[in-house]
């Protein structure tokens, strides 16, 4: 079984974002640790980028701080190297970037580094499902799950995507960009239905998710549930010291969901 399905199995996955290097990489490693110690089943690895076209202004700001602060891909997969050799992180970990910064790094390089330390999967979600191709192919190649999107505008794509999805699949709650919600009024149950009666694969939810009582309705419906803005606002108010309060905040997600 892989690290993504174990995140999974028997129990709701709850799955943490943040960006890489915001406020810094030294951080961002031990943000990693208190998210795993507080129940986080898979973390997701912002790698940033100059235009993130999916993102609002929270995560948009992250990636700003995080390369106005010098941060690269280099010192990224240092850190994850070191997550997984020095710090003993079991749990799976994927990135979540662009396809440029794939492209520009080398595709068949990107995904070759990211089998030797250790990352499980990648999203890229401005990369539309008709042109997965040419990077599905050399994820294959080294064992790396090429991550799939489906929005509520995804109507009759919905199975399709889910037939040939990889890991787990990334269900997008709300149109628009990323950021938390008040309310979330997509009839995200569908679209679940949908996934549920065209494979196996695992579907969390994410887009708007900043409560407890938000993660426990999707949970009901999800087999994990994702939340990135609303901690990344806490990386943002706290800095160096936002360790402790995003440790707390995850546990209170984790134990909303179980």
């Amino acid at each position: 079984m892989s690290r993504i399905n174990e995140a999974f199995n028997n129990k709701k996955a709850f799955i943490p974002f943040i960006t890489c290097g915001d406020p810094d990489i030294e951080t961002t490693r031990a943000l990693v640790n208190e998210m795993v110690k507080n129940g986080a089943d898979l973390v997701e690895l912002g790698i940033p980028f100059s235009d993130p076209t999916a993102e609002g202004p929270t995560i948009q700001g992250a990636n700003l701080r995080a390369l106005s602060g010098g941060v690269n891909k280099e010192k990224i997969f240092n850190m994850v190297k070191a997550l997984r050799n020095e710090d003993n992180i079991t749990v799976p970990l994927v990135f979540m970037t662009y396809a440029n910064v794939v492209f520009s790094y080398d595709a068949d390089k990107f995904f070759k580094t990211c089998q030797e330390i250790g990352i499980d999967g990648v999203i890229l979600p401005d990369l539309p499902y008709e042109e997965k191709g040419e990077f599905e192919e050399v994820s294959e190649k080294y064992g790396v799950d090429l991550i799939s999107l489906i929005a509520p505008t995804s109507a009759n794509r919905i199975a399709m995507i889910a037939k040939e999805a990889k890991g787990f699949i990334y269900i997008v709650s709300s149109l628009g960009v990323t950021g938390t919600r008040t309310a979330i009024t997509t009839d995200v149950a569908s679209i679940v239905k949908v996934v549920k009666e065209n494979t196996d694969v695992p579907c969390a939810i994410g887009f708007g998710i900043s409560n407890p009582e938000q993660a426990a309705k999707m949970a009901a419906w999800a087999d994990g549930v994702i939340v990135g803005s609303a901690i990344v606002k806490l990386i943002e108010k706290h800095g160096k010291d936002s360790v402790k309060p995003v440790g707390e905040f995850v546990h209170d997600m984790k134990t909303a969901i179980s």
